[in-house]
């Protein structure tokens, strides 16, 4: 898979083997350019440094998570990217886990212990076939839907959506 060569990745985990896995990981796959960092705020550092293409990032660190880290990437005013692709790693996947980190913008997941599979699978998911980034009152990153039904007739899908019937409105 060597179109991988050209992407820089960031790796944001607090546990070093952890980090270490997944690098192993990313260069058998041909990712030659991986960025490391041991928790949330340092890597917000390196994002305002240089550009990053894809950030895989751990769910529980401290002092910032992974879903706060996502939600300032997607929402700080002053986010070198906020269309970054997010991919969270995991040894929680508890629904109410992943609800969180799709509610704060992650693009997609990934349950611990990861197999290379698992991570590559995710990242040519966001290369791939991106999905459309939405923005609402409460949200913004990528559409939180996995199917678009054209041909959906029932009621409007958000008590926000307009009276128009428009059922494709965000």
């Amino acid at each position: 898979m060597s179109s991988l060569q050209a992407l820089q990745v960031l790796l944001v985990d607090d546990n070093q083997h952890m980090r270490a896995i997944t690098s192993a990981v990313l260069q058998s796959a041909g990712v030659r350019k991986v960025r490391e960092a041991s928790d949330g705020a340092a890597g917000l550092e390196i994002l305002r440094e240089q550009a990053v293409d894809l950030a895989i990032v751990d769910f529980n660190m401290f002092p910032l998570d992974g879903v706060e880290f996502t939600r300032l990437v997607r929402n700080s005013p002053d986010t070198a990217n906020p269309y970054l692709p997010i991919i969270m790693m995991t040894g929680h996947s508890e629904k109410s886990r992943v609800f969180e980190a799709r509610d704060a913008g992650v693009t997609e997941f990934v349950v611990k212990p990861i197999t290379a599979k698992a991570i590559l699978d995710r990242i040519q998911a966001v290369i791939f076939r991106p999905r459309p980034f939405v923005k609402t009152d409460g949200y913004f990153g990528p559409d939180r839907r996995r199917s678009n039904t054209s041909n959906y007739k029932g009621p409007l899908r958000r008590a926000a959506d307009q009276a128009t019937g428009d059922s494709s409105a965000a």
